[in-house]
């Protein structure tokens, strides 16, 4: 594996951060406050490039590889990880799956608008009742005819009030996870609703909702994939979604470690900067093994894709050992900055609020354990 950058690569960087530093960052703690990103940032995203990366030109994309991808992601996570969850749902989710899954009517219909952030969607896997065992999902897709009608309800859904289509997970048969299909529902169909859920500790600028489908009618045309393929489709997502939520931490980390070193530097102690002090180049130097450390995890998992061999566990160990990492990173940068780092006029409580989600969703960190476990042993901690 070259871990040198191309020239492209090192080009979308280059322009990924001056367009961030410009239109996001000075904007963060407002959004952060109100609980809402300005949504005329989305489609300005989209002529950046961001919603396009590995998405074919022939779909509207600007096609690259996954190192790419990591970058784009990496600058986001640095900025704003609400921003960030925003252009990964829709593009890495989303479209990506409509990408490997989707039929050429699906692909025309759904990519060219994903690409460049004219059209989001959003991914309706969890449920109330099922976060960490969406196997066992409770909402339903039956036939009726050649239309399905569906009924159920999701939770914790980004973009799921501003989206236009949303990737719902039904049951169309039996119990467990061969009973699951994939739907690509519009979200102004007859019956679909999305209720904004405020109040949260992290990630505010972003909308999660819930959404609840009440007789829901969908053309067969609008199923991805097989009957049944759902849960597959779910769990290959999920390990690309990984590599994203890991190169987003690694932004987190990043953000964390420019933040501590530029105010250390300037903030003076005892007639001195602080940064001259033992425990406080303590901190700074965890913090900059971890981005390294977690730069490299998730380059590893993306490398990987991009070969076209196996991936997951690799994928679970970057987006572990990344999102607690970030956890780490933003205490310690905390710690460093005292009392200043408290308050919204610095951004470090905003990334260690942001940070202590990344634990939590598309796969908690003890299921990431758990997967990378039974890598390792052969034998399922479930049984």
């Amino acid at each position: 594996m070259d871990l040198s950058l191309n020239e492209d690569q090192l080009g979308f960087k280059a322009l990924a951060r001056e367009f961030l530093d410009k239109e996001v960052v000075p904007h963060r703690a407002e959004w952060d406050r109100r609980e809402s990103v300005d949504t005329a940032i989305i489609p300005r995203l989209g002529e950046i490039g961001f919603f396009g990366l590995t998405i074919p030109e022939e779909y509207g994309g600007l096609g690259g590889d996954y190192i790419t991808y990591c970058i784009g992601m990496e600058e986001l996570g640095r900025a704003d990880s609400s921003v960030r969850g925003i252009v990964s749902v829709s593009m890495g989710l989303v479209g990506k799956v409509i990408l490997s899954h989707g039929t050429e009517e699906q692909k025309h219909q759904y990519l060219p608008g994903i690409a460049n952030g004219t059209l989001l969607g959003c991914f309706g896997l969890t449920e109330p009742d099922n976060g960490s065992d969406p196997g066992n999902l409770k909402t339903r897709a039956r036939r009726d005819g050649s239309d399905y009608v569906i009924n159920g309800q999701k939770i914790f859904i980004t973009n799921g009030t501003w989206a236009d289509v949303c990737l719902v997970f039904a049951r169309t048969g039996g119990d467990g996870p061969k009973g699951v299909s994939a739907f690509l529902v519009p979200t102004d169909s007859p019956g679909f609703e999305a209720r904004e859920i405020h109040g949260k500790l992290g990630l505010r600028g972003q909308a999660t909702a819930e959404i609840f489908l009440t007789d829901v009618r969908v053309p067969e045309s609008a199923r991805l994939g097989a009957e049944g393929e759902g849960f597959k489709i779910a769990m290959h997502s999920l390990d690309k979604g990984r590599v994203s939520v890991g190169a987003g931490c690694t932004g987190i980390i990043q953000g964390c470690l420019e933040e501590v070193v530029k105010y250390t530097t300037e903030r003076k102690q005892f007639g001195r900067p602080i940064a001259s002090f033992q425990l406080i180049q303590e901190i700074i130097a965890e913090i900059s093994v971890d981005v390294d450390a977690a730069r490299l995890l998730t380059w590893r998992a993306a490398d990987l894709i991009e070969r076209g061999e196996p991936f997951g566990v690799e994928a679970s160990k970057a987006k572990y050992f990344a999102s607690e990492a970030a956890v780490r990173a933003a205490n310690g940068a905390l710690q460093a900055f005292g009392g200043y780092g408290y308050v919204d006029e610095y951004p470090i409580q905003k990334y260690m609020r942001d940070a202590r989600v990344m634990t939590l969703y598309e796969g908690t960190s003890q299921i990431q354990k758990l997967l990378i476990g039974r890598a390792e042993t052969g034998i399922s901690a479930f049984l």
